[in-house]
C-alpha cells in the first residue's frame, strides 16, 4: 500500500466510501462488516462515512455506527485508521437528499456522529454540501467552533467550489486539509478545484471515482467495456492482468499527488480490488492509451 497525506496525517493512497453499506440494496450486517474488514487488511487506512448514510425511513448514523462496530470487532491493530464523516444532508422518506448547513445544525450533527463512531473526538469532518439557503461562512464559522472545542481534529468540505474552497481556506486556516468532490474518467467537471487543491496543499478526495467504467469486470480483465470512449482502461487492465477499476484507480493517482479516491464497494472482493491500485503504477504509453 502506498500512503497519502491529509495535512500531517498518512493515510492509504485508497480510501473507502462505506456509503454501500447503509443506503438502499445493502447487504445484510455479516457481509458489511466483512466487507469493511476486507479493506483494513488490505491496508486501507481511511474510511468515509456520513450521518446521512441511511436508507430511506431509517435514523440517521446508520453507516458511522455501523464502521463502529466494524472497528471494534477487528482483530488488527487499527490506531493508524482515520474515520472521516460528514454533516450537512440528510435523507427524505422518498429516497431524496436534503441540505441543511445551518451552523446549529451541523454542531448538533457533528456531536452526534462523534457519539455514534465512540471515539475522543472525529478524526476528519466535512461540511457535506454548501447550503442555497445559508451563507456559507456561516456554515464554515460552525466548523471552526468545532475544531475550536475539540470535537473535530481536521476538517474538510465536500462539493465545492474554487471560490468556496479560498473562503474555507481563509475561515479555517491550515485545520481544513481536504475537498471532496465528484470526480473521474468520465467526469471531469472538478478539475479547477482539482487544480486548486494542488496548490493549496489540500488533499483532493474523488468520490464516485469509478464512473464510465463497467461495473460488470470486476469478475474478470476480459469484461466489454461499458462505453467504447473508455476502451483504453479495458486494453491495459488486459495486458496487466487486472480490472478495469483498478486501472481508472491507478489513473486517478496518477492525476496529482494531492489524489486520495475512496471507491465504495459492498463486496470483500471489490474492496480488495480497489486496494490493490495503489500498488499499480501506470508507464506513459499505458497513460497514453487512456481518455
Amino acid at each position: 500500500m502506498r500512503y497519502r497525506t491529509l495535512g500531517e496525517v498518512k493515510v492509504s493512497a485508497i480510501g473507502y466510501g462505506a456509503m454501500p453499506l447503509s443506503i438502499e440494496g445493502r447487504p445484510d450486517e455479516a457481509r458489511a462488516l466483512a466487507t469493511v474488514h476486507a479493506a483494513l487488511d488490505a491496508g486501507i487506512t481511511l474510511l468515509d462515512t456520513a450521518d446521512s448514510y441511511y436508507a430511506p425511513g431509517g435514523e440517521p448514523g446508520h453507516n458511522e455506527l455501523l464502521l463502529a462496530r466494524a472497528l471494534a470487532s477487528y482483530g488488527g491493530d487499527t490506531s493508524g485508521v482515520l474515520v472521516a464523516t460528514k454533516g450537512g444532508r440528510g435523507r427524505t422518506d422518498n429516497g431524496d437528499w436534503s441540505v441543511d448547513g445551518r451552523p446549529e445544525h451541523i454542531e448538533r450533527a457533528a456531536k452526534e456522529s462523534l457519539r455514534r463512531l465512540g471515539t475522543e473526538a472525529i478524526g476528519l469532518y466535512q461540511l457535506h454540501k454548501p447550503d442555497p439557503a445559508v451563507p456559507y461562512a456561516d456554515s464554515l464559522g460552525a466548523l471552526r467552533e468545532l475544531l475550536d472545542d475539540g470535537t473535530v481534529r481536521l476538517a474538510g468540505i465536500s462539493n465545492a467550489d474554487p471560490e468556496q474552497i479560498r473562503l474555507a481556506r481563509d475561515i479555517l486556516g491550515e485545520r481544513l486539509v481536504s475537498v471532496q468532490n465528484r470526480y473521474s474518467a468520465a467526469v471531469r467537471d472538478a478539475e479547477p478545484e482539482l487544480r486548486l487543491t494542488a496548490e493549496l496543499g489540500l488533499a483532493f478526495l474523488p468520490w464516485s471515482p469509478l464512473g464510465g467504467i463497467s461495473r460488470s469486470s470486476l469478475d474478470g480483465p476480459s469484461a466489454v467495456a461499458a462505453d467504447s470512449a473508455y476502451d483504453g482502461f479495458h486494453t491495459v487492465a488486459r495486458a496487466r492482468g487486472v480490472s478495469p477499476q483498478q486501472v481508472a484507480l491507478a489513473w486517478l493517482l496518477d492525476r496529482s499527488p494531492n489524489v486520495i479516491p475512496i471507491p465504495g464497494g459492498s463486496r470483500p472482493e471489490s474492496v480488495r480490488d480497489s486496494a490493490a491500485a495503489a500498488d499499480l503504477v501506470l508507464d506513459e504509453q499505458e497513460l497514453a492509451l487512456l481518455p
